[in-house]
């Protein structure tokens, strides 16, 4: 497994998105909707990623509750053809928020 390999934590966007820990620790996401499979929606889970871990949760924590949030907001986009980044970041309030 990579995370044991390279000591990271390891997130994999899809479908069902991934977060794997060194030490064999895995957990699924299966929030994420197919509209999600757009660019720029990856770079936005990244930064709430990355806020997470500036809130001081450890990494897998961050990656799991990012995925979760960034699955919620796509959910709570009204439209699900054209998702755009910009869409998600306008719902992150109300996917924390729940």
């Amino acid at each position: 497994m990579r995370a044991d390999r390279f000591g990271a934590t390891v997130l994999l966007k899809g479908p069902d998105t991934i977060v794997a820990s060194p030490g064999g620790a895995v957990v699924i996401s299966d929030f994420g909707p197919p509209s999600l499979a757009t660019a720029g929606t990856g770079d936005v889970l990244t930064g709430v990623v990355a806020s997470f871990l500036s809130k001081g949760l450890v990494a897998p924590t961050a990656a799991a509750a990012a995925a979760v949030a960034h699955g919620r907001a796509a959910r709570l986009v009204p439209h699900v053809a054209g998702l755009v980044a910009g869409d998600l970041v306008a719902a992150l309030p109300a996917a924390l928020d729940a």
